[in-house]
């Protein structure tokens, strides 16, 4: 039972930092007036999708660690 519990642990602690890596790179592009960011175009629009992306994966993340 502890090693799924820990697994859990580890799956939510890596969702929570994959979510606030996405996150902050979604700002970043909505930011950049068009500029290229880590060699990808991305507009004002499309920088909502991966904002909204990383905002599962965060949300997810807390809530297994929390409930772990």
């Amino acid at each position: 039972m502890e090693n799924k519990t820990n697994f859990r642990r580890f799956f939510g602690a890596s969702l929570t930092i994959l979510g606030v890596v996405v996150i902050l790179f979604a700002l970043i592009a909505f930011l950049s007036d068009n500029r290229p960011v880590l060699g990808l175009s991305v507009s004002k629009g499309e920088a909502a999708a991966p904002f909204i992306v990383g905002m599962i994966f965060l949300v997810t993340g807390v809530n297994l660690v929390r409930e772990s």
